[in-house]
């Protein structure tokens, strides 16, 4: 009986414990049931504030400088070709490639031998032209005095012939005396005629002299020239390029033998568009002298020079756009013709312009400002210039306000911001740039703080590090900004 007993207690216990299991199974699965069935409650929306950086707009005048890329050139280039053929036998220690002249220094000596022997000639013509011309000279004193001599004697012919007509008509001469008077007389004019003749003969000789000797002086200067010719000197000091000669080379007429450029007098060609030309035109039309400075950027190092806006080209270029000025530089170190050289031209100053960022300027060609509410406002603005990474703006009532530096995809107008200003702590909150470390009040702490706390998908070790870093005075302005960009809406 008692076995009985006892077995019968032990399947009471059996399904005891086997209720229990299940009763506790029904209760787990339950549970399990309704925590999938039960949806998750979504935390209150909150408005997102952004962290912009903001800089103040001041209205000032300024010095707008205009960027355009030239080419250095020489006002003085002279092109050295040979003037006549021949053998080069002489040349200059200093003729070579990148060489330094000075004026009036002899650089190549062509073969003279031709040239002399044509002066020599010329020279010799000119001492016949001139002998005959002395001949034509004295040939004419001597036709003028026979002709003074014929006169003379026809005058006493003439005399005599008057005579003897009053003794014939007084009946004391004869008949045949007074024509032999007449026919002499005669004679006499006949002789004067040929001694006019003979002197005009005599000066068209000077004329033909004088016209010979200024043939053979025109070919001595012919022959005197082409000698000269054969020496090729330096007009002014300078630097010698594209050498393309060596001693004993035969040369031809008009080959070129190298370039002499004077290296002191340069100046910079530069384009600009037509909207940046006519900013450096003044009432008139005129072109102003504005200052430039030309950069010739090196490694490691760069030269500079500085100059002054000169004239512009005449036309324009076929197939070219815009307008090309040339600046004359001053001294210029280190600069060679041909450098392609950086140009930066001060424009007239522009009055009442505010100075931006480029980035803070959008397509609309508006800015963003922050107004008294902490929000974003457009305000239109008029693009005066672009300066590099800047621009130069004006608007009414833009003096003093704070601008959005860079604008995103993420600001437009009513988008409520924290101004941080560089340099300084952000406006009404103390805060400063992203990298420093800022003040908060007690409400925006405790803010804060729940807003971590609430985080269940935070890693409790970074939980911990944030929670322990805004327990502290000042807080990393990038923390808070991580906090209210990623959690705070």
């Amino acid at each position: 009986m008692r076995f009985l007993r006892h077995s019968v207690f032990g399947v009471f216990l059996t399904g005891v414990v086997a209720a229990l299991l299940l009763l506790a199974g029904q209760i787990v699965f339950t549970a399990v049931q309704s925590r999938l069935s039960n949806e998750r409650a979504a935390p209150p929306p909150r408005e997102r504030v952004f962290a912009v950086n903001v800089v103040e707009a001041e209205l000032r005048s300024v010095v707008p400088e205009l960027v355009a890329f030239g080419r250095i050139e020489s006002r003085r280039q002279l092109e050295l070709r040979a003037a006549t053929a021949g053998r080069v036998v002489t040349l200059d220690h200093a003729f070579e490639d990148g060489g330094d002249v000075s004026a009036g220094t002899l650089l190549v000596q062509i073969d003279p031998a031709d040239a002399e022997a044509a002066l020599g000639q010329a020279q010799a013509d000119m001492l016949d032209a001139e002998a005959e011309q002395r001949d034509a000279l004295r040939g004419v004193a001597l036709a003028q005095d026979e002709l003074a001599a014929a006169q003379e004697q026809a005058a006493l012919r003439a005399r005599a012939q008057v005579r003897q007509q009053n003794l014939l008509e007084r009946g004391v001469g004869s008949a045949a005396a007074s024509e032999a008077a007449e026919l002499a007389a005669a004679q006499a004019r006949q002789s004067v005629i040929s001694r006019r003749q003979a002197l005009s003969v005599a000066e068209a000789r000077i004329d033909q002299s004088a016209t010979r000797i200024v043939r053979a002086r025109i070919a001595l200067q012919n022959a005197q020239r082409a000698l000269d010719d054969t020496s090729i000197i330096a007009a002014f000091d300078g630097t010698l390029q594209s050498v393309s000669l060596v001693e004993g080379r035969l040369v031809s007429v008009n080959e070129k033998l190298a370039d002499l450029v004077d290296p002191n007098q340069l100046e910079v060609a530069f384009r600009v568009s037509t909207v940046q030309f006519a900013r450096l035109l003044d009432a008139q039309g005129q072109l102003i002298e504005a200052p430039v400075a030309v950069t010739l950027d090196a490694t490691g190092a760069a030269l500079q020079a500085e100059g002054v806006v000169v004239r512009d080209s005449g036309a324009a270029g076929e197939g070219l756009a815009g307008r090309l000025i040339y600046a004359r530089l001053g001294p210029a170190a280190g600069f060679k013709p041909g450098d392609f050289v950086t140009v930066r031209v001060e424009e007239p100053e522009v009055q009442n312009v505010a100075r931006l960022p480029a980035a803070a300027l959008g397509a609309d060609g508006a800015v963003l400002a922050v107004g008294d509410d902490q929000r974003l406002e457009a305000l239109p603005v008029t693009l005066v210039r672009r300066q590099g990474d800047d621009v130069l703006v004006r608007a009414p009532g833009i003096a003093g306000r704070q601008i959005v530096a860079t604008r995103t995809p993420l600001l437009g107008a009513g988008i409520r911001v924290t101004p941080l200003q560089p340099g300084g702590d952000a406006q009404g909150q103390g805060q400063s740039a992203n990298g420093e470390l800022i003040d908060l009040t007690d409400d925006r702490r405790a803010r804060l703080i729940a807003l971590v706390e609430g985080n269940s998908r935070m890693p409790d070790a970074v939980k911990e590090r944030m929670l322990s870093q805004l327990a502290e005075g000042k807080v990393p302005a990038r923390l808070v900004n991580r906090i209210e960009t990623r959690m705070g809406g």
